[in-house]
């Protein structure tokens, strides 16, 4: 099956083509609804490109050190490649039978899919496409994120309230981490050496420690957290509040509550870039640009329909 409308993908190629060259990271936003991603020239806070992509787009990773994004069309059982240059996809990889969420290994040379039907963590190399991991994991994998040394992988196994941890070396689950009720999301903090799993259904953050692969602590929050990102230097962590309409901001380091920000559309993905952060509205249709000291809002961008950014979605190309 293709997923992919020939004609409009090469208009799309040839657009992007025209684009100006820009050294500044760009935001790559899934469009569910509109099966395409909305790409955010973050110097100009504008979008530059629609790029058609498979089916009902939803996870997100970019990988820099290939040059690549990563989409993950979970209706589609596809995984979209798109060139960071010229911003037009360049591949569709199968992935199983449902992908959804998707990270990249911080080298940017591999890229790990968590299958949502099969119950599997599928691996790419990210410059040569080529399948090097597939493992059996827990119910209903989702967020995916990779440690600091690129040798471990961890997985929100959301029905089994549980987070797995890979080896990757090993092509094996080395441990599993008990958390709060249907973790989603998951962000790895290099800095602390922590693990963030947000628990959908008990409204809560589980902060594991990394080294001794136990829950630190649990931190609650609003309804529905689906995202979070570490902002301000990595003094601030932002989460998304999907059914709440809302943003909490806590403090990193003593994991104290800071703030509830309002105003927002479903929020979903949120990522952070210098002094920005990036705020996905699903319901909304756009990107609310907050400033990561205060919270405020600062902009909204309009993207494509039922936006959602689910993962790790700015970046830049390699260096030439």
């Amino acid at each position: 099956m293709r997923f992919i409308d020939l004609p409009v993908a090469l208009l799309a190629s040839l657009l992007a083509c025209t684009l100006p060259a820009s050294a500044e990271p760009f935001a790559y936003i899934t469009n569910q609804g509109s099966h395409d991603v909305s790409v955010i020239d973050l110097a100009q806070q504008r979008v530059i490109a629609t790029v058609p992509v498979g089916r009902s787009p939803a996870g997100v990773a970019v990988a820099g050190g290939a040059s690549r994004v990563f989409v993950t069309n979970p209706d589609g059982k596809t995984v979209s490649v798109i060139d960071m240059r010229t911003q037009a996809v360049v591949a569709s990889l199968p992935a199983g039978e449902g992908p959804l969420g998707i990270a990249a290994s911080p080298d940017g040379t591999q890229v790990y899919v968590a299958d949502w039907y099969a119950q599997r963590l599928l691996g790419f190399d990210a410059r040569t496409l080529q399948p090097t991991l597939s493992i059996a994991v827990g119910r209903a994998p989702a967020g995916v994120a990779v440690h600091a040394d690129g040798a471990t992988v961890f997985v929100a196994e959301r029905d089994d309230d549980s987070i797995a941890v890979v080896d990757v070396a090993q092509q094996r689950v080395r441990a599993r981490i008990a958390v709060g009720r249907h973790p989603f999301a998951l962000l790895f903090d290099a800095g602390r050496e922590r693990l963030y799993a947000l628990n959908v259904q008990s409204d809560d953050v589980s902060v594991i420690d990394t080294r001794a692969l136990r829950v630190l602590a649990t931190v609650k929050v609003g309804k529905a957290p689906y995202g979070a990102a570490l902002a301000a230097d990595g003094t601030r962590l932002y989460v998304t509040n999907q059914h709440d309409d809302s943003v909490s901001v806590i403090d990193a380091a003593s994991l104290q509550p800071l703030a509830t920000l309002q105003g927002f559309g479903h929020p979903e993905g949120v990522a952070a870039h210098e002094d920005r952060v990036y705020v996905v509205n699903w319901m909304d249709d756009d990107v609310s640009v907050l400033d990561a000291q205060t919270g405020r809002t600062l902009a909204r961008i309009a993207t494509g329909r039922n936006s959602r950014g689910f993962g790790a979605f700015i970046g830049a190309p390699a260096t030439p």
